[in-house]
C-alpha cells in the first residue's frame, strides 16, 4: 500500500463500513433466534452449546487462512473485495433457508455454512478498514464499524416485534413450531446481507498497492502450505499487546456466548416459569429478548459514537474496562428483575460494552501489528474470540446441571461475573508505544 493514505471524510468512512451492517444483521439473527430454533426442533437445553459450535469452529479455521490469503491477493477487484462478495452470497443463501429447516441437524448444518460465509467476509473487512485509513483515523474507522454492528443487530433483534406491530400474528407457526415472524426476519436478513456489501463495493474502492507492495506479494510463496507457515510465523512473532488481549477476550467472549445461548431461556424462566418451547410464554420470552436486544444494540450504535471522544481522552483500556464493568453488573442483575420495563436498565451497560468490544480491542491491536501482516493478524486475533467460545461450548454442558442447578438464570449470572474479570484484565494490557512512550490515543493520537 502507498505510504501516505488519503484522509477520508466521515461519510466516506460510513460508506466504507456500510457492508458491516448486513454482516451484523446476520449475526444478530443468530444470537437472538438460534437457541429458540434449536428448541423448536427438539434440542435439549443442556446441549444447546454444542449446537453453536459452527461459529467458533469455522472462525478458528477460516479467518486466519482467509486473512493470510487476502494479504497476497491481487485481483482486479482488490485484495479484500473478492472475499466480501463470496461471503455475502453464501451468507444470503444460508439465511434464506435457515427458518425452513425441517430437522435439528439441517439447522445446525446451515449454521456451519452461514458462519463460514460470515467469517470469509469478516476479517478481510477489518483489514480493509486498516488498509484504507491512516493511523490517525483508525479509531474513527473501527468505532464506525462498531456503530454499524449496533445498528444491524438492533434491527435484526427488533424485526420480529416490528412484524407483529404491522399485523403479523406472533403465535402463527409452521409445522416445526417456528414462528412465521422468525421466517420473515431471516428472509429480510438475506436481502440486507448482499445489499449492504454491494453498497460498500460500489462506493468504496481499495487503495492501490504500491509497486514495492506488489513486488513483495509477487515474491511471496503461494499455496496452502505456505499460508499455514505464514500463520505460524505470525503467531510466533505476535506482539505483546496482542498476547495480553487474549485473556481479556477469553473472559468477554465466554460471557457473551453464555448470554446469547441462554437469555431467552432465562427470561422465560423468570417471567413465565417455563422453558417449554411450545408454550406461549416461551414465544413471548423470544419477543422480549428481541426488544431488549434491539435496545442494547441501539445503545451500542449510539455508544460507538459517544465512545470516540471518551476513548480519545482516556484511552482504549480505561474505556473498555468501564464498559465491561457496567455490562457485568447489568447481567448479574437480569435474573433478579421481574418487571419488564426494568430490563432495559441493564441493557444500557451491555450496549456500551458491545460497542466497546467491536471497537476498542481493534484500536489496541491496530497500533501494534505490521501493515504487511494486517490480514493474517486480524484473522489470528479472531482466534481470541472463537477459542473462548469453543471452551464455553465444551465446558458449560459439563457443569450446567451440577454447578448451575440446570437453571438458565445462573448462566446469565456467570456471564456477568466473567465480564467483571475481563474489566480487570484489560487494565494490565501494555499498549504499543508509538507516541512519546505512551499508547497512542484514538481519534488523533495515532492508532
Amino acid at each position: 500500500m502507498a505510504n501516505t493514505k488519503p484522509h477520508l471524510s466521515f461519510w466516506q468512512i460510513v460508506n466504507m463500513n456500510f457492508g458491516f451492517f448486513g454482516i451484523q444483521y446476520s449475526f444478530g439473527l443468530q444470537q437472538s433466534n438460534m437457541s429458540p430454533i434449536y428448541k423448536y426442533l427438539g434440542a435439549d437445553e443442556a446441549s444447546l452449546p454444542y449446537l453453536w459450535l459452527a461459529g467458533p469452529m469455522t472462525g478458528l479455521i477460516v479467518q486466519p487462512i482467509i486473512g493470510a490469503m487476502s494479504d497476497k491477493t491481487t485481483s482486479k477487484l482488490g485484495r479484500r473485495t473478492p472475499y466480501f462478495l463470496i461471503g455475502a452470497v453464501f451468507c444470503s443463501i444460508s439465511l434464506f433457508f435457515m427458518p425452513f429447516s425441517s430437522t435439528l441437524w439441517m439447522a445446525a448444518g446451515l449454521l456451519w455454512i452461514l458462519d463460514a460465509a460470515n467469517n470469509v467476509t469478516m476479517e478481510p473487512y477489518r483489514a480493509f478498514v486498516s488498509d484504507k485509513l491512516d493511523e490517525k483515523q483508525h479509531s474513527t474507522g473501527f468505532l464506525t464499524q462498531s456503530a454499524f454492528t449496533g445498528l444491524g443487530q438492533t434491527l435484526s433483534y427488533l424485526t420480529p416485534s416490528i412484524l407483529v406491530f404491522i399485523g403479523m400474528n406472533k403465535d402463527a407457526v409452521n409445522a416445526k413450531n417456528i414462528p412465521y415472524i422468525t421466517v420473515a426476519a431471516f428472509i429480510i436478513g438475506a436481502f440486507f446481507s448482499i445489499f449492504s456489501i454491494l453498497w460498500t463495493v460500489k462506493t468504496t474502492k481499495e487503495n492501490p498497492l504500491s509497486e514495492e507492495e506488489m513486488e513483495r506479494i509477487r515474491q511471496a510463496p503461494l499455496g496452502l502450505k505456505n499460508t499455514f507457515k505464514e500463520i505460524w510465523e505470525a503467531i510466533k512473532d505476535m506482539p505483546l499487546t496482542m498476547k495480553q488481549l487474549a485473556l481479556v477476550k477469553l473472559f468477554q467472549w465466554y460471557a457473551m456466548f453464555c448470554y446469547w445461548q441462554y437469555i431467552v431461556l432465562s427470561l422465560s424462566t423468570t417471567f413465565f416459569g417455563t422453558t417449554e418451547e411450545t408454550s406461549a410464554g416461551f414465544r413471548e420470552a423470544g419477543l422480549m429478548n428481541g426488544q431488549i436486544g434491539g435496545f442494547y444494540n441501539f445503545i451500542a450504535f449510539i455508544g460507538a459514537f459517544a465512545l470516540m471522544p471518551f476513548t480519545k481522552r482516556f484511552g482504549p483500556k480505561i474505556s473498555h474496562s468501564i464498559c465491561l464493568t457496567l455490562a457485568g453488573i447489568g447481567m448479574m442483575c437480569i435474573p433478579e428483575i421481574s418487571n419488564k420495563p426494568m430490563l432495559f436498565i441493564p441493557m444500557l451497560g451491555i450496549g456500551l460494552a458491545w460497542a466497546s468490544m467491536m471497537g476498542n480491542p481493534y484500536i489496541m491491536l491496530a497500533g501494534c501489528i505490521p501493515p504487511e501482516r494486517t490480514g493474517v493478524y486480524m484473522g489470528i486475533f479472531n482466534m481470541f474470540i472463537v477459542i473462548p467460545m469453543m471452551i464455553q461450548i465444551f465446558t458449560l454442558p459439563l457443569y450446567y446441571r451440577a454447578w448451575l442447578g440446570g437453571n438458565p438464570e445462573n448462566v446469565i449470572r456467570l456471564a456477568g461475573a466473567l465480564l467483571l474479570c475481563g474489566a480487570v484484565a484489560v487494565l494490565f494490557v501494555k499498549l504499543a508505544k508509538s507516541d512519546g512512550g505512551q499508547a497512542p490515543a484514538p481519534m488523533g493520537g495515532g492508532h
